[in-house]
């Protein structure tokens, strides 16, 4: 079976896989797909949540493929067609593919091309896998192909991913909540080509002054840093740019909101990167009161006694994330 718009695309993996007699190597023994040719959709193996007719819009990580989640990995290796974003999607993701799957990239298609081959492949009682970067359920333009398939009456499920937003904030080694400093996280992107609804601006939002997460928005960084300082954010708020995050030529950049502009520029960084604003980029010495000895919950009893240890040791690992930060700092210089 094959693309109707695009010839079909094996990885190399894939291929490797289809000239060995015991397919994919890596793909547990337990969640081997059944060597017949006669689709999945056939397969008394499998789970009935895995059955065709259907299509799954997985969740494919922000880039590693060792950030694929398990489910993701079940999902892939079991479907008849995988239709992939080569644009967004590391390839290795399809090392989890059947040998005898087709493969479509899709980042030449129109909607309609993918949406037709979800139709001919659920007429056949297939399982399609529509890989989405990151999770699907953030900026995946997953609803208007969901609609598509309630129109027709194809079953759909959702399997989420690791987004860039955990990516990114894991390659810079924060947390985006800091106690008493920010506990929201705004996930927003600067209006361009699709707008955004004049109460979710930029400039609205960043009256908040908390952590804010921008996606698909780097073309544009002399924007961002005029609408975030003409919100309300402080021209000293600290920044981070996450480029590719996870993948191998992920780059860092650190810097203030009034350089983040001529930041990337210089850089060169104008599309796939997570820009982060706030002061929980860089705050530290404030306790979270989860753990602390005087909050009792339904787990653990409070108990009579003062935070003056936790308070000694807050300050003390501010001092020393601090200290570990100009060591970083000396040794990228």
């Amino acid at each position: 079976m094959t693309s109707p718009t695009r010839p079909v695309r094996l990885s190399p993996a894939s291929t490797r896989a289809a000239e060995s007699p015991a397919g994919p190597t890596n793909i547990p023994a337990d969640k081997q797909p059944p060597q017949q040719s006669t689709g999945a959709a056939e397969s008394p193996a499998l789970p009935a949540w895995l059955r065709g007719p259907k299509v799954f819009f997985v969740g494919a990580g922000p880039g590693a493929p060792d950030l694929l989640t398990i489910r993701a990995a079940k999902v892939i290796a079991s479907a008849d067609v995988v239709v992939w974003a080569a644009s967004l999607v590391s390839e290795q993701v399809l090392d989890q593919a059947r040998a005898d799957a087709e493969v479509i990239d899709s980042s030449r298609l129109t909607l309609e091309e993918i949406l037709a081959v979800f139709r001919r492949t659920a007429e056949a009682g297939g399982i399609v896998a529509r890989l989405h970067s990151g999770d699907p359920s953030v900026y995946g333009a997953i609803q208007e192909q969901i609609d598509f398939c309630d129109q027709e009456g194809i079953p759909w499920e959702i399997v989420p991913g690791v987004s860039a937003l955990g990516a990114a904030a894991a390659a810079l080694g924060r947390e985006l909540t800091i106690p008493e400093i920010a506990q929201s996280v705004i996930v927003t992107r600067l209006g361009g080509r699709t707008p955004v609804p004049d109460r979710e601006s930029l400039r609205s939002l960043a009256s908040h002054r908390t952590t804010m997460a921008l996606f698909l928005s780097a073309a544009r960084p002399s924007a961002i840093q005029k609408e975030l300082i003409e919100g309300g954010y402080s021209p000293e708020t600290p920044c981070a740019v996450v480029f590719r995050a996870s993948w191998p030529d992920e780059r860092i950049i650190r810097c203030s909101l009034s350089d983040l502009g001529e930041s990337m520029k210089r850089a060169g960084i104008r599309k796939t990167a997570v820009v982060l604003v706030g002061r929980a980029l860089s705050a530290s010495g404030h306790r979270s009161r989860l753990y602390d000895p005087g909050f009792g919950h339904g787990f653990r009893r409070r108990l009579k006694t003062n935070s003056a240890v936790g308070s000694q040791f807050s300050r003390e690992s501010g001092s020393k994330r601090s200290d570990l930060r100009s060591d970083r700092a000396g040794a990228q210089a």
